[in-house]
């Protein structure tokens, strides 16, 4: 967790005023809104681009149980399905419309690097302790832009699971930190595109149930081996750079998870 910026607060004050003063403060300035990234249209079903690929980066955690969002560029039913569901989330108007309301949303959840507001590049960067996002099967680059897919949908879990604190215990691992903590050999780690959980407001069998609603395709937990003490989860039915089948796995047999 991190300390709320003064975009957010500034953007929640505005949110708490009256329509003609959000106006004023929020609608003004929608052409610099944001040091990451601005979406300059309103989004829906059947329109394509850049910034429909950024804003299926940000909702891909609320594409609902056992499904995924394609980061395409194409908004299509699934991308529909899981704006509808972020503006639920958020207390928002729940057409499926990407407008003025969802993105002050998103501008307020997330930081200038493209972070979301509850999690960091420090907390998914290399496990065992040495930095950097090198070392790994795909360059830095593409592992870092993992990472900050891994980052939106654990922000969604965040919120699923009521806004209490997660804690990553592992995120990327180089091949020499994989090999080290006797990692698959092929591990969604080495990809940025794996976070280790706990919690400590929330049990172990709480969130990897929550995990199904998320978009991880890869969920492992307590009853299966290594994994008492934390949940696993992945997106490794989106990784077409490993060398396994792009399927759903899950199984945490104590908290009744498993497929």
């Amino acid at each position: 967790m991190r300390q709320n910026t003064v975009k957010r607060a500034l953007v929640a004050f505005a949110l708490a005023l009256p329509g003609a003063a959000i106006a004023t403060v929020v609608a003004a300035p929608a052409a610099h809104a944001d040091g990451c990234y601005t979406w300059k249209r309103d989004l829906y079903q059947g329109r394509s681009g850049d910034d429909v690929r950024q804003l299926q980066i940000r909702v891909a955690g609320w594409a609902g149980r056992g499904g995924i969002v394609r980061i395409d560029g194409d908004f299509g039913p699934e991308t529909t399905a899981a704006v509808k569901r972020f503006q639920t989330a958020y207390g928002l108007r729940s057409d499926g419309v990407a407008g003025r309301q969802t993105f002050t949303k998103l501008y307020q959840l997330q930081d200038n690097d493209c972070t979301p507001a509850h999690f960091s590049y420090r907390e998914l960067d290399d496990g065992c302790g040495k930095g950097g996002w090198s070392g790994g099967p795909v360059s830095a680059t593409d592992t870092k832009a993992t990472a900050v897919r891994t980052m939106w949908k654990l922000e969604a879990l965040r919120r699923g699971l009521g806004d209490k604190p997660l804690n990553v215990t592992s995120g990327f691992r180089d091949s020499s930190c994989n090999k080290q903590v006797g990692g698959a050999s092929d591990s969604q780690h080495l990809y940025g595109n794996a976070a280790d959980l706990t919690s400590g407001s929330r049990s172990l069998c709480e969130v990897a149930r929550a995990s199904r609603d998320h978009g991880f395709s890869g969920i492992y937990g307590p009853g299966y081996a290594g994994h008492d003490d934390h949940v696993h989860v992945d997106s490794r039915r989106e990784n077409n750079r490993d060398t396994s089948t792009n399927r759903t796995s899950w199984a945490a047999p104590d908290c009744g998870v498993s497929r």
